[in-house]
Order: structure tokens, then sequence, then C-alpha cells
């Protein structure tokens, strides 16, 4: 216990441990793509590096095909045109920019009384996490985006209204995904001042409707729509085409954990069928094309509303566990959206009160990527048909880990109360399992 002890209580050894598992694992994969024809480089990486060689060239990134993003990540990622090692540039800055996450974490925490320490440890959980390493070094981009989503926390944090929108903005124009948690964002931000039963509408809108709310609206819809403004100014339709309308119409059934993954299966069949009247109407009814109807209110109204004036970054642990679980594409990479505020909500939970219960929670979380995955590659590596049952039900069984762990942590959060502003003081939930 002493060398567990001796170990977190040193950064040094904490983030030179975390940079050693990210370097190992990028040497290892330049050598396994020497080696192997199964890539250890994620396919996104790809068409990233395809993308700024094409600006690298004068063109647009969207002459590569599947190019779906911000302009901004093929210009972020010119270095690796240069040749060589640059190539995997971007792997060593994704890398590098979870680590800023994971730094980030740790002063969060402890700008909540939490000493180094255990800060530390709680923030350990995401640095020396080997699946956020793996997704990095494989050039998945999800660390730049950690940054900018626990850049946005700490702003809203520190009570920087503009400047929170601003990063709100940026976050949605980098990935969509982010607006969700300006709902909660509005709804955190009421006054002190408690209106009356007899009030009328009028008088409780004014009374929503506070200077702070109108600031966090109008920076980040501004920042939004420059950005985007500058880019159409730039790539013309197929920006917005490519970075925004294809999200919702895409049929992605590859390495899917959705249970929509079999429904995108026959809608990606049926597109390169031939045009029938039949066709047609089966497309336009598509089951698939109403998923974001229970995401969206999970995870932008029910959630805000009854969490984000209790523990915030809870909340934003839910509601993206709640898109992303319900979401009609799930892919490991998305599991990195909500894992960056598990240290900021563990302190005070259930899992760490109850540390068994925890440790089935982990374990069936695990479990269940695991049986699909094993199913996903009988299909997608050795061309097996195993829709049904296995697929499906494998889908379906993680679908049901993941809603349980999210009624935990509302629960937890709502009828356990577990205050994020008051954890180093209490630990009310660890009181009540007691």
């Amino acid at each position: 216990m002493s060398l567990v002890s001796n170990f977190f209580s040193s950064r040094v050894y904490v983030f030179s441990t975390a940079f050693l598992l990210r370097f190992v694992l990028l040497v290892y994969g330049i050598h396994h793509d020497s080696v192997s024809a199964l890539k250890y480089t994620d396919i996104d990486y790809y068409v990233f590096t395809d993308a700024a060689r094409s600006l690298a060239r004068g063109a647009s990134p969207y002459n590569r095909a599947t190019y779906r993003y911000t302009p901004l990540v093929a210009w972020i990622l010119l270095p690796t045109t240069w040749g060589g090692l640059w190539f995997h540039f971007g792997k060593a800055l994704f890398a590098v920019s979870d680590m800023v996450a994971g730094w980030m974490i740790m002063n969060l925490l402890q700008k909540k009384n939490m000493d180094k320490i255990r800060a530390l440890k709680f923030a350990s959980v995401w640095l020396l996490n080997p699946m956020v390493a793996n997704i990095s070094t494989r050039g998945s981009s999800e660390g730049l985006l950690c940054v900018l989503v626990m850049s946005l926390l700490w702003a809203f944090e520190t009570r920087r209204t503009t400047t929170t929108g601003v990063l709100l903005g940026l976050s949605v124009h980098f990935k969509i995904y982010p607006f969700i948690y300006g709902t909660s964002m509005l709804w955190a931000l009421g006054t002190e001042t408690i209106i009356a039963p007899q009030a009328t509408y009028m008088q409780r809108l004014r009374h929503f409707v506070n200077e702070k709310r109108i600031t966090l609206a109008v920076s980040s819809v501004a920042t939004f729509t420059i950005l985007n403004l500058l880019m159409y100014s730039i790539y013309g339709p197929e920006f917005l085409k490519h970075t925004f309308w294809y999200h919702f119409t895409r049929i992605d059934h590859r390495h899917n954990f959705s249970p929509y993954n079999i429904l995108l299966h026959l809608s990606s069949a049926r597109s390169h069928l031939p045009a029938t009247g039949v066709v047609s109407v089966s497309r336009s009814v598509s089951f698939e094309s109403l998923a974001f109807l229970p995401q969206l209110l999970l995870s932008c109204v029910f959630i805000p509303i009854s969490t984000s004036k209790i523990h915030f970054p809870a909340t934003l642990l839910a509601q993206t566990l709640a898109f992303v679980t319900f979401n009609k594409v799930c892919t490991s990479q998305y599991f990195l959206w909500y894992l960056v505020f598990l240290p900021l909500y563990l302190p005070s939970s259930v899992f760490m009160a109850r540390p068994r219960f925890g440790l089935t929670a982990l374990g069936l979380w695990i479990a269940g990527q695991a049986l699909w995955l094993q199913q996903g590659y009988l299909l997608e590596y050795l061309g097996r048909s195993v829709f049904v049952p296995g697929l499906w039900a494998a889908s379906l069984l993680f679908l049901g880990i993941n809603c349980w762990i999210l009624g935990v942590v509302l629960q937890d959060v709502v009828v356990g109360t577990a205050s994020y502003n008051t954890m180093e003081e209490k630990h009310p939930t660890r009181e009540r399992a007691n």
C-alpha cells in the first residue's frame, strides 16, 4: 500500500506513467501497422490525413470521400503531410490532448477542496485508462474534443459566462453533440430569488431570462454562427452537407453497438437496390429515423431539469451517457465522451461507497462490450451471419447495461444527493450505504 500511496502522491509519477503508456502504444501501433494487414491505426485517422493532404494541395478536405468533420481537423493535421514520422503527428497530438484533459480533471477536483493526492487518484481513472490511451494513439480525435469539453466545464464552474458560451459554440462546431450541455447550463444559471407561486407566465418568463442566460445563449450562438459562416465562405454547401446534414441521415452499421445496427444494415442494403415505390416508402418511414426522440428527450430535457442544479458534472455524465446509449450509431470512440466526466462524479458516488457494486457495474459494462465485439468479429471478419440472435442479443444486452448504469447515476444524484459542491466535506452516499 505504501508503494501505491507514494505513486499517487506525485504528479510526476502519474503523468510520466500516463505519457509512457501512450508512447508505448504509439510505437507499438507503428510497428503493428508495418507487419499486419489488420491495422492498429483507426480508419478515421487515414480519413483525417487524406483530407489534410487534399488541403496541402490547395483543394477541399471534402474531396476525400467519407470526410464528415469540420475543416478545422484537417487544418490542425497539416503537419502529417510533411512525410516520414510526421504522419503520426496527429496521434501524438490526440494522446497529449487527452493527458491535458486529465490535468484539467485534476484541477477541477482540487477547486472543490479535494486534496492533491485524492484528486490525482481520481484523475488517474482517466489518465491511466488503457482504453483512453488506445483510442487516442489509434488516431481518434476524441482527445482534442475532451480538452474542449473540460475547458467548457472549467469556464462554467469558474462563472466565466461569456467564455463558456464561446467554448460551447466552438465545441458544437467541432462535434455536434455538445449542444446538449447548453440546456443544463441554461437551467443551472438560475437566479437565487424565488418567484411567487401566483406569478403570471410573463413574470415567470422574465425571471427565467436573466442576464447570464442571455450572455451564454448569445455568445455560444454567435461563435457557432461565425465559425460556420467562415467555413461556408471557403468550402460552400459541401461543408454543411458533410459536417452537419450527413449525421441526420447516416446509416453506419460497422462496429456499431447500437440495437439500431441491424436496421442500419437493412437500410444500407436497400440503398443499393433499384429505386421502386415500395423501397421509397419503406425508407421514408424507417424506424431508425425516430432514434433521436428518446435520445434528445432524455439528454436535453429530463436529465438537465432533474439534476443540473444538484451535481453539474454528474449531469453532463448522465446526459452524454444517455445520448450515446440511445444514439443510432454507437462506437467505442463515443465512450470517451462520457468517461471524461467519470472522475468528477465518482468521489461521492455509490460506486465508491460500495466498491463491490462499482466493480460489478464495471465488469458488466466491459463484458457487454466483449460479447458484442465477439459477435462483431464473427460478422465483419469471418463473414458469418450472426445478426439474430447473436448480434441483436448482444446489442440489447449492452443497451440494458448502459440504461441500468444511467439509472444508478441519476438515482445517486437525485435521491442520494451526491453533491459535487460538498464532496470533500461530506459523503452522503457513503453514509447512506453504511
